[in-house]
């Protein structure tokens, strides 16, 4: 193993002994490091649980010297000749770590790949399913799962086009191997079976599958797809679903929930060996116009190939011209999460995550609340901030009508069950929301938070009983005019302190949806505002947010070292 492509590969970016197309240095990502740490362990012997299998690691070898390029600049060539570094770690990783007491069992039942464009990753699928056809045992279900049927049908052309260039494994004494069809590919002798499935046409629940591929994840509405293709795996002793995607411009899509849930596991905090996860996504993003290291560590066959990385100059400097290119170069190219200026879009979602921390101590502070009050058969929201050494911290939670759940999740794609479940969103009344929940809760914010509500903030539209019975109890209301010249300055200092690292919030998913929807409009003075109408989906969250800085910021007056510049 120490002489073997997948082990050099992973000892490199442990050591940080990564080269660039031009033999300069580089660094791999910071996940991509940890799983390399685990692989050259195990390589290494210092795994008590875990070794790797090198009889199967010759017989991969073996199988892809067979297999034949069909296609491109390297077509004729071997898949051995042909293959780059993380494919080698990938493939020996999923099918060659196995059990030490029991070395039939493998330790991998899932393989997670998030890389960019033009890194050939339905190609590593489509060799995975090949190797998968050698070596799985009789009458084996291979699936591969997409949000359509084109996306689904290129990894099974991807397996067609190498298997016919390739004799040794296509034909045995010139006499076909493989079964063809529309439907499905049959390996005969063993009759494992591969079949390509779409999101948009097939159903999922049914089927037994030893191993799946789910490409393309991020572009799914929902896990629904995937989570069918595992339940069906249960009583396969050694399944694997590979689940591959880019970055999509949301980050409320299924494979973010796969890569924060691989990411928890890789830093000890989820206990799950057996997941294998790539993620190749920069370490960081803000300099991406210049700093060539970041689209290093989104496209590692780019590092192996010249030609690769000098197409991707060429994306990069459109990109830096064009706006209307930088969304999809930064998504697709850099595996970073960017709506485009086009968009207007509030401020970038990773400066908002970039907030995110466990712990807030509200006990003993100055509280300011915000509140946004909506129709009664829409979301409200409340947030309650306060500001220390010039940073704000915040928490928000968002209140909805019970009744509608069900229809809600379904139609905004946002799983508002598992938000009441964490807390973050409260279900209240039935058709319609429950005001009389929202003010209790208000009203309850000093005994549960253990601050001192200094002011109320809110929109005048459906709050005035609220607002009345909040100020019987002796609170500070503020009436918040929503116009530009008003809302502008809270607006503006709540972006300035998020994108300069000096906003921080408990963790909320659905508060990241909202500010991921939020857009804004500028008035001819260009003062910025939130814009419900034109926001992509619901905004309440940030709105009551605004709110609650807008209180903040008229009560600090704008001191030395908590200010907005107009």
């Amino acid at each position: 193993m120490k002489d073997h492509k997948s082990y050099l590969y992973a000892k490199a970016a442990v050591e940080g002994a990564l080269t660039d197309a031009y033999g300069k240095p580089t660094k791999a990502p910071e996940y991509v490091i940890k799983q390399c740490e685990d692989f050259v362990s195990i390589a290494d012997g210092e795994s008590e649980k875990y070794t790797i299998s090198e009889k199967r690691v010759r017989q991969i070898d073996n199988i892809l010297k067979l297999l034949v390029m069909p296609k491109g600049v390297k077509a004729g060539k071997s898949i051995y000749e042909c293959t780059v570094g993380y494919q080698w770690l990938f493939y020996v990783a999923i099918f060659c770590v196995v059990h030490r007491d029991n070395p039939n069992r493998r330790r991998y039942e899932t393989g997670l790949l998030e890389i960019c464009r033009k890194n050939f990753k339905t190609y590593t699928v489509a060799v995975v399913f090949i190797i998968a056809f050698m070596i799985e045992p009789p009458f084996s279900k291979f699936f591969s799962v997409a949000p359509d049927g084109k996306l689904s049908g290129e990894v099974r052309e991807a397996i067609v086009e190498t298997l016919k260039m390739s004799p040794l494994i296509y034909k045995f004494k010139n006499k076909n191997r493989w079964k063809i069809v529309r439907d499905y590919i049959m390996f005969v002798p063993t009759e494992t079976r591969f079949e390509a499935l779409n999101y948009a046409t097939n159903r999922f629940d049914g089927r037994l599958p030893n191993v799946f591929l789910a490409d393309e994840v991020g572009a799914l509405p929902n896990n629904s797809a995937v989570e069918s293709m595992r339940s069906g795996q249960l009583n396969v002793l050694n399944k694997l679903g590979c689940v591959i995607s880019t970055k999509y411009p949301t980050i409320d899509n299924p494979f973010e929930d796969e890569v924060e849930y691989a990411k928890k596991v890789l830093n000890g905090i989820e206990d799950d060996e057996t997941i294998f996860a790539l993620l190749y996504e920069p370490d960081k993003t803000k300099d991406w116009m210049t700093d060539d290291l970041i689209m290093q560590q989104g496209n590692p066959a780019a590092m192996e190939n010249v030609g690769i990385w000098e197409d991707l100059l060429k994306k990069r400097k459109r990109a830096i011209a064009s706006e209307r290119a930088r969304e999809n170069f930064l998504t697709k190219h850099c595996n970073i999460i960017y709506q485009g200026v086009g968009t207007e879009s509030y401020v970038p979602i990773e400066a908002v995550q970039a907030g995110r921390t466990d712990r807030i101590d509200f006990a003993g502070r100055d509280l300011y609340v915000g509140v946004d009050l909506a129709l009664t058969n829409d979301n409200c929201a409340v947030a309650i901030s306060f500001e220390c050494d010039g940073e704000i911290y915040c928490d928000v939670k968002a209140f909805f009508p019970e009744g509608r759940i069900e229809e809600k999740s379904i139609f905004e794609k946002v799983d508002y069950r598992a938000f009441v479940e964490s807390g973050i969103a409260i279900a209240c009344g039935d058709m319609i929301v429950s005001y009389a929940v929202i003010e209790q809760f208000v009203e309850n914010i000093e005994r549960v938070y253990g601050g001192t509500v200094v002011a109320i903030g809110y929109d005048r539209a459906n709050a005035r009983s609220s607002v009345d019975k909040w100020e019987s109890a002796g609170y500070t209301t503020i009436e918040i005019e929503q116009h530009s010249r008003t809302l502008h300055p809270a607006t503006k200092l709540l972006s300035e302190k998020i994108e300069g690292g000096q906003f921080h919030y408990l963790p909320n998913k659905l508060l990241e949806i909202n500010f991921q929807n939020a857009r804004c409009t500028y008035d001819t003075n260009l003062n910025r505002y939130v814009n419900k109408k034109r926001s992509n989906g619901k905004v309440d969250m940030v709105v009551a947010l605004i709110n609650a800085v807008y209180v903040l910021q008229q009560d600090v007056i704008f001191g030395d070292e908590f200010f907005v510049q107009y």
